[in-house]
């Protein structure tokens, strides 16, 4: 009964760090500009992203983040937030992320899957004309890994 206890408690710590982490990181996240012309944000995040140039594009000044999008899907009425959005009209092309701060990438691959298919179901009915890009960038090791 202690050892389940114990395995219940040390669970249960490991997934409030885990969410800190994330929200934390989020936040610092949502902060981030990378221009030419205008640096804000974590300067040892602005450092990666600067060196990143399949990232700037997503941390320029026109980019937005935590865009809310809502519509119906099959019938039913989902609304989700994007972290984070860059819509291009000279290519008609709208590209977007979603921060993970999972270590296993694979564990949760399935249920990303499906978030980032609805924020693409959603952006589609908006922007019916444009190319729908999603990726997610892991950001414990900064892969940016394209899904849709």
């Amino acid at each position: 009964m202690t050892r389940n206890l114990n395995n219940f408690l040390r669970e249960s710590e490991h997934k409030q760090y885990a969410v800190q982490k994330g929200t934390d990181m989020h936040t610092k996240m949502q902060k981030i500009v990378v221009d030419s012309d205008c640096i804000i944000g974590d300067a040892d995040i602005v450092n990666i992203i600067k060196k990143r140039s399949d990232l700037v594009l997503f941390f320029n000044k026109n980019a937005k983040t935590e865009v809310s999008v809502a519509g119906y899907i099959c019938g039913t009425f989902i609304s989700r937030r994007i972290d984070r959005l860059f819509i291009d009209d000279k290519t008609k092309t709208v590209y977007f992320i979603d921060y993970k701060t999972d270590v296993n990438k694979t564990e949760f691959i399935n249920k990303y899957k499906q978030q980032l298919n609805e924020y693409a179901q959603l952006l589609h009915s908006a922007y019916p004309d444009y190319k729908i890009n999603g990726y997610i960038l892991w950001l414990n090791d900064w892969e940016l890994y394209k899904l849709i």
